[in-house]
Parts: structure tokens; sequence; C-alpha cells
């Protein structure tokens, strides 16, 4: 397969995320968030045979990019909106995210979550004050019981990925790895719904457009690849992956970038996404999820490809559920 060719695909719908708006989204949120630490490892290096930059968002507030978006969210938000409060449906870093930028900005916080929800992810909910209405695990359900929370409260939905302000805050992460090293010469990021790798594309197009930008997915849950190499969005059917924070699939907004900025994406399968996770544990002592480990287990794969290069990974997040995990590693 040819990873090499740069793609840029039909235009779907006007990209309202200008460069000045990066900046403004990024001053407005900095005081909120942590300017994650850029980690290297030169044991890893030497293993992949390329130069690798860590930008580590297990170390952002709630272990997880998601809280750049989620701020940005809701400090962009109007007054009389703000008095309603804020709602959306997640069982993972998203909800926990957004309970915890209202919590910040003293506003009722609602999420709809799956019965089957990790408890570890549900304390972490109600420990930020949010209220949690439960839910069947399906998207269906997960929709319903939103539009009645709507209904009941006025509140305004805050989608996971598929939102501009929440695009433009994940694309922080990328812009704080720029201002570190600017000259690299490909950036990779998991995708799931793609709102990090929509955003992580924009950065990169704003501020190092010479740097190559490329997503990670599993291939047990490819619908980002099938998308983009069929230039329309393919649902993800059944996916079954360790990688549990990219099972979603795209929006129309973040296909809408992905299309346009992102220059290939890349898949790697299960085994190369536990190897890259233990990697991780065991060089560099950091934890990190199984979603974070795709982008390093596309090198793993590809080292011929990404020879002698400069490469910036973004760790997503580290909120691991350790009983699920150590399960998975032991099979």
């Amino acid at each position: 397969m040819n990873y090499s060719k740069l793609k840029f695909k039909i235009k779907r719908m006007e990209n309202p995320i200008t460069k000045q708006r990066l900046i403004n989204t990024h001053n407005r949120i900095r005081e909120y968030i942590h300017n994650t630490p850029v980690l290297k490892s030169e044991q890893i290096n030497n293993l992949m045979g390329c130069d690798i930059v860590f930008k580590c968002e297990n170390f952002q507030k709630v272990g997880a990019f998601k809280s750049r978006g989620a701020m940005n969210a809701v400090l962009s938000l109007h007054k009389d909106e703000l008095i309603k409060g804020v709602c959306t449906h997640s069982s993972g870093n998203h909800a926990q995210a957004l309970a915890r930028a209202a919590k910040i900005a003293k506003i009722p916080a609602y999420i709809v979550m799956p019965i089957n929800s990790s408890q570890v992810k549900i304390n972490a909910v109600k420990n930020y004050g949010a209220e949690i209405t439960f839910c069947e695990s399906n998207l269906e359900a997960r929709e319903t019981t939103l539009n009645k929370i709507v209904e009941k409260t006025g509140a305004t939905f805050i989608h996971p990925y598929n939102n501009w302000n929440i695009i433009a805050g994940q694309a922080t992460a990328t812009k704080e790895l720029l201002e570190e090293y600017e000259s690299l010469n490909y950036i990779i990021a998991p995708v799931g719904g793609g709102g990090l790798l929509s955003g992580t594309a924009l950065s990169a197009f704003y501020f190092a457009d010479k740097t190559k930008v490329i997503g990670a997915e599993p291939s047990e849950a490819d619908d980002a690849y099938k998308s983009f190499e069929n230039g329309k969005i393919i649902p993800s059917k059944n996916p079954n992956t360790i990688a549990d924070g990219l099972l979603t699939s795209l929006g129309d907004k973040t296909f809408s970038i992905i299309q346009q900025y992102v220059d290939a994406i890349m898949l790697c399968d299960e085994n190369s996404i536990i190897a890259a996770m233990k990697l991780v544990f065991e060089r560099m002592k950091i934890v990190i999820e199984p979603s974070s480990a795709a982008a390093l287990a596309i090198i793993m794969e590809n080292k011929e490809y990404f020879k002698n290069k400069q490469v910036g990974i973004i760790i997503s997040g580290g909120n691991v559920d350790l009983d699920i995990l150590f399960n998975s590693l032991k099979k």
C-alpha cells in the first residue's frame, strides 16, 4: 500500500476554523488546561529507527486531550445558554471533560452514559458534579435519552467531536507541540470520531504547512480509513479492538477537515497496539490508553516509511480501565 501519496478530496463544507480562531481558542482555554510535556525516548527511537517526540495528553486535565475541546465549547457559549447548562452522551473521556468544564463555569451538566460504562468513569463524572442518566448501550438509546433531557432542561448539546468549538480546542495540542518542534516531518494522531485528528491537521496546516498528518486506526475498526479512501462517510460496523476510544464513526464536520488536510490514514493490528503500549510502559514509565498506542503501532509496522524522519505522536490519553486492560493482555 502506498501511503506516500498526498490525498486532497472534494471539500464538503466550509471550514470556519481559521488560524486566528485557533490562536483565540488557545488564549481562551490556556488557564484551564495543562501545556502538556513533550517527551522523548532514546531507546524507542533506536528501536523504531526515527526521531519521535510524544505530546503527552495523558498528563492533561481529566487525563485526556478532551479537556481542551470541552473547555472551549463551554467558554464559547452565550450567557443565555450557560444558564441552562450543557449536556452530552458519552461513556468516556468527553463525559469527564464536559463535567469538569461545566463545574468550572458553575453551570449544570447532564451526561447520558450507557449502563455498561466503566465504574471508574462514572465515579469521575459524578465527582465533577454532573447529573448522570443511564441508558441502554446503543446509539439510538443514547440519542433518545439525550433528546428528552434537552426538551426538559433546555441544555445545549455538546457533541463529543462533531462540533467546531470542540475541534478548535483539540487543535491546541498540536499547536503547542509545533511551538516546541516546528520542523517535524510527520504528526500521527489516533482517529475515532475525528475530533483530535481534524484539529491536528488544521494546526499543522496553519503553523507548519510542510508537516504531513497521518491518522492511526486499528484494522478491526477501520471505518475512517474506508471513509477516507472512498470519499464518503462509511459508518463503523461491529468494531472489535482493544482501543475502545476509537470505536466511533466520523462526523460530517471532522470528515470534511480530514478529507482536505490529512495526508493518509494508516492501519495497525491489535498485537502491534498492545506491543506499543507495553513498550511505552516499559521504556517511558508512563501510562497510556490503548487508543494512544495506535500511533506508535503505525510506526512499528512501517519502519521503513518513517526511517530517519522526525515524527510527532499525540498521546491522546491515559485513562485505562486496569481490569479490562489486564484481562486483554492475558489473552
